[in-house]
């Protein structure tokens, strides 16, 4: 185990074996500039060009604990910047699952396939890249299992609502808030909201 996944599980934020391993395998420091790499340890947000930045990690673990994402699962990464969440979704869902990711900043979209690319895992799991706008989701490989966003939104998405498994889970900052969302049926939510994060803002495709 690596000492970042230790100084989260001794945080109390890290809990779930699966994600444990997760984030003990995907190393940080593979998705941050090498003038960062130094820093990939600490946790804090770090810059990663283009205006975005890889997330604190206890932010990540909180995000990632609350959406529960399990083995053979359907899931979609919304503003996958520079790969590291994507990865470990990878990682957690294995190779009878699948990562959707999508980021709208082509360079960032590159750069996070390369990283990914260091650790093999575009041969083991399956993992889509696409360089969109996010604002509709990515209905080609929907319905979703699971759908984490890691930028501040208005409100959640109609298309991410539509896009979700009646049962699913979505994980996706509101305001200043960590949100868990769980789709009940076709027009019933459940939502619960975590306060006190701050998150880069999701741009909305111009109408």
């Amino acid at each position: 185990m690596n000492r970042l996944a230790n100084n989260l599980i001794q945080k109390g934020v890290l809990k779930s074996d699966n994600i444990i391993r997760a984030f003990s395998e995907v190393n940080r420091a593979e998705f941050v500039p090498s003038d960062m790499v130094s820093e990939a340890e600490a946790d804090i947000p770090l810059p990663i060009g283009y205006g975005q930045t890889i997330s604190q990690p206890t932010t990540v673990a909180i995000m990632l604990e609350l959406l529960n994402p399990e083995e053979g699962q359907n899931i979609l990464d919304v503003g996958s910047g520079s790969g590291w969440t994507t990865a470990i979704l990878a990682c957690i869902s294995g190779e009878r699952g699948k990562v959707t990711a999508l980021e709208r900043i082509l360079e960032l979209c590159e750069i996070g396939k390369d990283n990914i690319d260091k650790f093999d895992f575009l041969n083991k799991y399956q993992i889509e890249f696409q360089c969109i706008d996010a604002t509709e989701g990515f209905e080609k490989n929907a319905p979703y299992d699971r759908i984490l966003v890691s930028a501040e939104v208005e409100e959640i998405p109609e298309s991410f609502k539509r896009q979700l498994k009646i049962g699913g889970k979505m994980v996706i900052p509101i305001h200043n808030s960590i949100c868990y969302v769980e789709k009940k049926s076709e027009d019933d939510f459940y939502v619960e909201e975590f306060p006190g994060f701050v998150f880069v803002p999701f741009i909305v495709k111009s109408q």
